[in-house]
């Protein structure tokens, strides 16, 4: 298979490369040069939001399917569609969840109302009309029957440049009481980004079309579970001390930012965020390695970046401040566990 990835050098795409050349795949990326592309590929340069961006994909080579993980405004997605859509036989945009219009409820498939307003030429907007606008775009380029929505979740593992499970391994690298919110039967809803890769790779030799929620199903891991796995590798000297939601809420705790992965049970955010339908995707192939292996492989990665990982410019800051964290232990202490 020839592929061609747009980016390919970071998180989603630098897993995709990967997994294409672990199966002999030739593949080209077209990048910006900030990141080194994997060894093994035919590097291309290209700055997407340049107007002549896509100069180096002029010609006629051909590829079997193109993976786009663009985020910011459609145009570019829209762009190299129309670019490609002679050229190669499937494109593939990596999306998320995000375009469902607000709230989605639990147990939401893909054919759950999707936001208005957006439009596969627009210049930026916000994250979920741009995804919205990139899957228009797609399907504008390639029609409905060549081109694969991705609508991912919250994607982890090695690679990572969001900042969620590197801030939760460093701060059990740092030990003592950590404030871990209940309760630890909450079930989680996400997907190794190598996992998401190889379901990718799979879904193109399949010739798959169409919307696919992309995430483990829900409860693959529980909140305790995952932060068990993460004191496991990184923290032995951490004492995971579990507050209830309402506990973590009344400090002022920002979920999901402030406390990454998490969101507090019976919550619109938590019904969107790890309560969606997957059956498509695991009929389809999707499997999803032990929360331990991903906790333990980002973890080896990021200690061979000496324990900072790097971060995307357009994505806000994860984490809490440990003065926040010590203040809402003490509140915490006599509440009852979680």
């Amino acid at each position: 298979m020839r592929l061609l990835v747009l980016g390919g050098t970071e998180f989603a795409g630098r897993a995709v490369v990967e997994a294409a050349l672990g199966r002999g795949w030739e593949v080209t990326v077209l990048h910006r040069g900030r990141h080194d592309p994997p060894a093994g590929v035919r590097s291309l340069r290209g700055d997407r939001t340049a107007p002549d961006g896509l100069a180096a994909l002029a010609g006629d080579e051909t590829w079997d399917a193109v993976v786009d993980t663009w985020s910011a405004a459609p145009r570019p997605v829209r762009d190299a569609a129309r670019l490609l859509r002679d050229r190669a036989g499937r494109y593939v945009y990596v999306s998320s969840r995000s375009v469902y219009a607000w709230a989605p409820p639990a147990g939401y498939g893909e054919d759950a109302p999707v936001i208005g307003g957006a439009e596969a030429g627009a210049g930026q907007t916000d994250y979920a009309r741009d995804k919205r606008g990139g899957e228009l775009a797609a399907v504008e380029g390639f029609g409905a029957g060549r081109s694969l929505l991705v609508r991912a979740g919250l994607i982890l593992g090695p690679y990572e440049n969001v900042g969620r499970l590197p801030w939760w391994l460093n701060r059990m690298a740092r030990g003592g009481p950590v404030l871990a919110p209940g309760p630890r039967d909450l079930p989680l809803q996400y997907v190794d980004v190598r996992d998401l890769a190889e379901w990718m790779l799979d879904a193109v030799e399949a010739g798959l079309s169409g919307a696919y929620n992309l995430t483990s199903p829900q409860g693959h891991a529980t909140m305790g579970e995952f932060l068990d796995a993460c004191a496991a590798v990184a923290g032995p000297d951490a004492d995971l001390r579990w507050v209830e939601p309402d506990v973590v809420l009344g400090a002022g705790i920002e979920p999901w930012t402030q406390l990454p992965v998490w969101v507090p049970p019976g919550s619109d955010l938590h019904d969107a965020l790890h309560a969606a339908d997957v059956s498509r995707a695991v009929e389809s192939g999707l499997r999803c390695r032990p929360v331990a292996e991903t906790v333990a492989d980002t973890w080896r990665w990021l200690q061979g970046l000496g324990g900072t990982a790097p971060r995307r410019p357009d994505r806000s800051l994860k984490g809490l401040d440990p003065e926040v964290e010590a203040k809402a232990l003490a509140a915490a202490e006599d509440a009852p566990t979680a």
